[in-house]
């Protein structure tokens, strides 16, 4: 029985009234706000217009009065049933944030301060026949900090140290402090008879050529007055094909296996068909009758962590099915600073643009949430593989705290439980920097306590996946991985997060060395990407502007402008300069807050190229790159790849070749050798030829060679040298593009310029735009090389073909513009333009000759 739906909502003083008063079912609430669950605190004052929008210019100061106060939300329903001596009543809540009382018509029924995990309580003397009234009280998070220590290392709000919640509530380095409040996820009550499931585990125990080997595993909770001896029925179908098992349970426990003929083996989506099979599984009693069901879909796959290579070097490699992959994609934060309210949608928009651009996995970061079942659903399907963070992220914890570690140990209990059985699930990670940053700041002096939290992640944790999922890789922290003396940032083993571009980060370090940054035009370039030879690259990137439309709504109006008070607020890193020096080394520095948008696009979608095509032509050796952070949680200036609106920024529409499964690369630095290679991370060999052609910016030909080549399946391959006075025949490097372009379309095409943005003479470009408004499409044509072509359209979630794109000369492309709202597009709103050439809409073109 659903509870969710509309419920009200008030809030007052902390303690100021008794709660045996606001929870009796005599209260009267007519007065009350209506309020969605799921759902949050914030959402419904900014749609009751009770406050601003928060993410508004500073209104988020504004609204910070929310996290002080007592939220209380109160329903009814009615029950109509009864139950017999063998029944009981399950009230479940999904999600509660954070510190929460729960009244069941006025009687206290527990308390929960985990916002992270469902909560439980059995109310079958509670619940009576008719009218039913349920009152949750939400605590200020002051209150319970109190007489807590929080004298010790913590990042972004010394109360997260104590409170189990989502810790970007408080404050990260791309969003503002939002503490939030609310029954976030669904509420039942769920009517059971003798027993039910408590959790199933279903498990890909051996994948041969002709049959895979799956085991289900199933904890029943048993009235205690039931002594029958129960059974499990297990139905794995895939169409018309059903394998079937029956098993009794033995102390609480069923245990089947079942061989599956001929598998159809869930893949990456680039790899293969990520396919799932339909699991059901009932628990019966001596009668037959069915007391429970589960049902989920189940992907046949056997996944593990390479930690070794064949020639005994160090590796940090994922193997699919047999195969080592290369792991591209992103780390995924939470997709709004009001996560309750999210629309499913948003998460099915966000994760089928990753694999639009090819990326096959997703870090969950340790400093949000365990995410909606929507999300690992839609990894299921699409094929994406997952690495899952553990809920702590940068900061000590309080390990010595007994009622702190039992509310840990719930909480992990309960979230293997609820995420093992997800296909898309790769490996489980501790905590996201800390076992590194407590070395960093604790050599530094920052820090002087012993490692508080350290227990959890080098022995809570691996103790109970031993015992609940041990057939997965579990990961201590990220980065992990030293050796000799070196520091958890190690480039040599396990893996890394490449803070030497944008944060300067001097590396190697050894423990207890000082920590040195360089915070200077070469110290943060992205030219230094190239000097790393990690294993694994987990967390790498840097800063790109919004788009036009997301920065225009959420910025006052007077303050869009380059340097406002108000674009600064945009930026939650510390030292602003970081950004300014990044673009100062590639585009030069901006002087409006167009050439700003420009430039610091560009100079993220050209250094994540860079880093990127580095980390795969070094496979096998480096496996992975996942760039930080594929989405925002509010409209700011981030490392995103989309921002707030489910826009794209360049460095996405630059992933859709970068990360693509077959690419020919061009290696090079000025006055050094130009290397090409062939990347093939398919399994199937590619015969194809590649052609270098250099052209001036009028569109002449400079130089031009055909170079077939066959690439083996899950390959690299280096191709051919050129010398760069070779390609150039005379040339200026500065007035020059390198095309690298297929024969047979087995990649998509490269270009290159030799030298850094700042030091190319680019012509004045003209821009033709034609439009078909049926068809949702426009053409671009330019007359000279046209440097980052840019389509802006005013209005969210709006996607192109094609964006931030360069045009050769006499070059026509075809654009499809479309909304993932599936509304019309604001064809009236389009601009278009080149960082040579003007903004103009496509009415303005028609006088244009080219």
């Amino acid at each position: 029985m659903k509870l969710s739906g509309e419920w009200k909502l008030k809030w007052f003083e902390p303690g100021k009234v008794p709660s045996l008063e606001i929870a009796a079912p005599s209260y009267i609430d007519h007065f009350w706000m209506g309020a969605s669950v799921p759902g949050d605190v914030h959402s419904e004052l900014l749609k009751k217009r009770l406050i601003e929008d928060p993410f508004v210019g500073h209104n988020d100061l504004a609204s910070s009065w929310v996290e002080e106060k007592e939220w209380w939300y109160r329903s009814t329903f009615l029950w109509e049933d009864e139950c017999l001596d063998e029944e009981y009543l399950h009230l479940v809540f999904e999600g509660l944030d954070t510190y929460a009382t729960i009244f069941l018509n006025g009687k206290e029924i527990g308390n929960t301060e985990n916002m992270l995990v469902e909560h439980t309580f059995e109310v079958t003397r509670q619940v009576q026949q008719g009218k039913n009234v349920i009152a949750v009280k939400f605590d200020p998070i002051a209150i319970h900090m109190k007489n807590k220590e929080k004298d010790y290392w913590c990042s972004y709000g010394k109360e997260r140290i104590w409170t189990r919640k989502a810790a970007m509530n408080f404050g990260w380095d791309w969003g503002p402090r939002l503490v939030t409040a609310g029954i976030w996820k669904d509420v039942s009550l769920k009517k059971y008879t003798k027993a039910h499931l408590e959790g199933v585990h279903a498990k890909t125990v051996k994948v041969e050529e002709d049959k895979a080997l799956i085991e289900v595993e199933a904890d029943i909770k048993q009235s205690f007055k039931n002594k029958e001896t129960l059974s499990l029925s297990v139905e794995l179908r895939s169409g018309t094909e059903v394998v079937t098992s029956e098993t009794d349970v033995l102390y609480r426990n069923g245990r089947t296996t079942m061989e599956v003929p001929q598998p159809k083996l869930w893949w990456t989506h680039d790899l293969g068909d990520p396919y799932l099979y339909q699991l059901r599984i009932e628990l019966k009693d001596e009668s037959g009758a069915v007391l429970d069901v589960h049902e989920q879909s189940f992907g046949i796959r056997e996944i593990k962590v390479e930690l070794t290579h064949e020639n005994g070097e160090n590796l940090f490699a994922f193997n699919l099915n047999g195969v080592r992959i290369f792991a591209k994609g992103a780390n995924w934060i939470p997709v709004h600073s009001f996560i309750g309210s999210a629309e499913d949608s948003r998460y099915t928009k966000l994760l089928e643009l990753a694999k639009d651009a090819h990326m096959n996995m997703m870090r969950v970061w340790g400093g949000g949430i365990y995410e909606k079942d929507i999300f690992y659903k839609e990894c299921d399907r699409l094929g994406l593989l997952v690495w899952q963070d553990f809920m702590f992220a940068n900061a000590l914890y309080p390990d010595y705290n007994r009622n702190f570690m039992l509310n840990v140990k719930d909480e992990i209990t309960k979230v293997i439980k609820r995420l093992r059985n997800y296909s898309c699930l790769a490996i489980w990670c501790g905590n996201n920097e800390i076992d590194w940053i407590y070395d960093r700041k604790h050599s530094d002096g920052e820090i002087t306590t012993p490692f508080y939290g350290e227990s959890i992640y080098h022995e809570v944790i691996p103790k109970l996946l031993t015992e609940l999922d041990p057939g997965r890789l579990y990961w201590p922290s990220s980065p992990f991985g030293s050796s000799g003396d070196s520091d958890h940032d190690d480039e040599t083993v396990g893996d890394r997060h490449n803070w030497v571009v944008w944060h300067g980060n001097v590396e190697p370090r050894k423990k207890g060395e000082p920590v040195i940054q360089d915070i200077s035009l070469e110290g943060v370039s992205f030219k230094q990407y190239k000097k790393d030879y990690t294993l694994f690259s987990s967390e790498f990137g840097m800063h790109a502007s919004s788009n036009f439309h997301t920065l225009s709504k959420y910025i006052p109006e007077g303050e869009f402008y380059w340097k406002s008070a108000e674009m600064s607020y945009r930026n939650k890193d510390h030292f602003h300069e970081k950004g300014i020096l990044l673009m100062e080394g590639f585009t030069g520095v901006p002087d409006t807050i167009e050439e700003y948008m420009n430039y610091s696009m560009l100079t993220q979608a050209e250094g994540l190229k860079y880093g990127i095509e580095h980390y795969r032509r070094r496979k096998p050796y480096t496996s992975g790159a996942l760039i930080w952070q594929l989405n925002d949680c509010w409209p700011g200036t981030s490392w995103s790849m989309v921002d707030y609106e489910l826009l794209p920024k360049a460095s996405y529409y630059y992933a859709k070749r970068f990360f693509a499964p077959v690419l020919v690369t061009l290696d090079h630095d000025p006055g050094s050798d130009i290397e090409l290679t062939v990347i093939n991370d398919q399994l199937q060999p590619v015969n194809d030829s590649v052609t270098l052609e250099v052209l001036d910016f009028n569109g002449e030909t400079v130089f031009s060679r055909k170079l077939d080549f066959e690439s083996e399946g899950n390959s690299v391959l280096s191709l051919f040298k050129f010398t760069e006075e070779e390609i150039l025949q005379g040339k200026n490097a500065g007035e020059v593009i390198v095309c690298l372009s297929s024969r047979n379309g087995a990649f998509p095409e490269n270009r290159y310029y030799l030298r850094d943005f700042k030091e190319m003479n680019y012509p004045e470009a003209h821009l033709k735009i034609e439009e078909s408004r049926e068809q949702n499409t426009i053409t671009v044509r330019a007359d000279k090389l046209a440097r980052f072509v840019k389509i802006d359209v005013d209005q969210e979630e709006v996607l192109c073909s094609d964006n931030f794109f360069d045009l050769l000369p006499g070059e026509e492309k075809n654009i499809r513009i479309h909304s993932l709202k599936g509304h019309e597009v604001n064809l009236e709103s389009l601009r278009v333009s080149a960082i040579n050439a003007d903004s103009m809409k496509a009415t303005e073109t028609e006088a244009i000759q080219l």
